[in-house]
């Protein structure tokens, strides 16, 4: 291409060597040797990480980083050791003594001259629990027991190895001496050991400076054959463990989807409620409903007194159900108390009335039988709510029909038996209120 704008602008071209067939092969050679000589990259590998391993030597990458490598410095070859102009520090071969021995044992190591401390460093890590004593006084007023068959020997036996090895009760277990003492179980020297140690505190009133431990020996047997049966478990115990399991969530997972579903169902029918009650509110709607209402008042008969009684009980027998919190996961107590999704609004501000009434706790604390003994409570206020709106229906009812006979039959009174009076008026007021 230079050739050709050479020519172009007249201009004089460089004196290029002829090519022949001797500088055509030289020049081939030279450049299959270039490429035979430079590395290839491996597959997988990036462009840019293959050009990192090489410098532009193409010399090969070291195993270890130096500074040669880096450019830092002029390589650890060529480096020289600094070394301080001070004194070495004197040490010497000193004896030293534990103590947490008994034994007046002396051991040695090597230790600075300019320390001065005589104390072993590693001597505050000597801690051991403190094992109570007792006297054989104490021991013949609170200790002895004839229950579990333990005699003094044996009781100094257990607490000579409690304060040997700080409460390692496995260790204590196998050191014990079978063939003086008889075979001992790891439950029974714990139950033994702290049964003494509650003893001891309560006869020396130390029971308010720290909490005595109440060991259950029973429990720990149960838990001990309990985690024994689970280890050996079959291979067909443990797939139907696991089929069980998956089968419970799936029983859980639909059990939530019922209950989602009616609360939606539920949230739809209040709503469909306020609208019908804002649809009812139109003039056009009040006059259509006292045309039906006449109509219904002419064709069908009033019911009774004892229908209406009969309806209420019926209506107020419900109470209210509680949700069954049976379930394989983590719940809060508490929500035993929390009322269902299904109570309306009505049903959930007569309660709240009733709980003010009664000058009950509305958030009790939520344990077992106070969760129990609190929806039953509410249950029973909500059936008394009900049955007082339909006793002060029947009264209601009592009183029109009242009415409609002394208008029917003008001189005469229909006279209400006496024992109804006291709880028509006790029934009126519970309504107004």
């Amino acid at each position: 291409m230079s050739a050709d704008v050479r020519d172009i602008l007249d201009m004089e071209r460089a004196n290029t060597p002829e090519v022949t067939r001797d500088s055509f092969l030289a020049t081939k050679k030279r450049n299959f040797e270039r490429t035979k000589t430079a590395s290839r990259r491996p597959e997988g590998m990036h462009r840019e990480v293959f050009a990192l391993l090489y410098t532009d030597k193409k010399d090969a990458p070291p195993l270890l980083p130096t500074d040669t490598a880096l450019g830092i410095g002029s390589g650890y070859k060529e480096t020289k050791a600094r070394l301080g102009m001070k004194k070495v520090r004197k040490w010497e071969w000193a004896p030293f003594s534990n103590p947490a021995r008994n034994d007046s044992a002396v051991f040695h190591h090597w230790k600075r001259v300019t320390d001065n401390s005589t104390d072993y460093p590693f001597a505050k890590f000597n801690k051991q629990l403190e094992v109570p004593s007792y006297t054989m006084t104490e021991y013949n007023a609170h200790l002895r027991n004839n229950i579990n068959n333990w005699s003094k020997v044996q009781t100094d036996h257990l607490f000579d190895l409690a304060r040997r090895f700080d409460l390692r009760f496995i260790v204590m277990a196998d050191r014990w001496n079978r063939q003086q003492h008889g075979a001992k179980t790891v439950e029974e020297l714990k139950e033994r050991y702290y049964e003494v140690v509650a003893l001891l505190a309560k006869a020396k009133n130390q029971t308010s400076e720290k909490k005595v431990f109440v060991y259950d020996a029973e429990h720990e047997r149960r838990r001990k054959e309990q985690l024994e049966k689970l280890f050996k478990r079959t291979t067909q115990q443990v797939e139907e463990e696991n089929m069980l399991i998956n089968e419970m969530k799936k029983i859980e997972a639909r059990k939530k989807e019922r209950e989602r579903k009616t609360q939606d169902l539920q949230k739809l029918i209040s709503q469909a409620d306020q609208q019908n009650e804002h649809a009812s509110n139109t003039p056009s709607t009040r006059k259509y409903e006292k045309k039906l209402h006449k109509k219904k008042v002419h064709q069908q008969p009033r019911p009774s007194r004892v229908d209406s009684v009969v309806n209420a009980i019926e209506i107020g027998s419900s109470g209210i159900k509680f949700a069954d919190l049976r379930g394989s996961g983590v719940s809060l107590r508490s929500q035993k108390m929390k009322l269902p999704a299904n109570i309306g609004q009505r049903k959930v501000k007569a309660l709240e009335q009733a709980i003010q009434e009664f000058k009950v706790d509305p958030a009790p604390p939520p344990t077992e039988d106070i969760c129990t003994s609190f929806n039953e409570l509410r249950s029973d206020m909500v059936l008394l709510c009900e049955l007082r709106t339909a006793l002060s229906t029947c009264v209601y009812e009592m009183e029109s029909l009242k009415h409609q006979y002394e208008a029917a039959c003008p001189g005469k009174t229909l006279n209400i038996p006496p024992s109804l009076v006291p709880i028509k008026t006790e029934a009126l007021d519970n309504s107004t209120n």
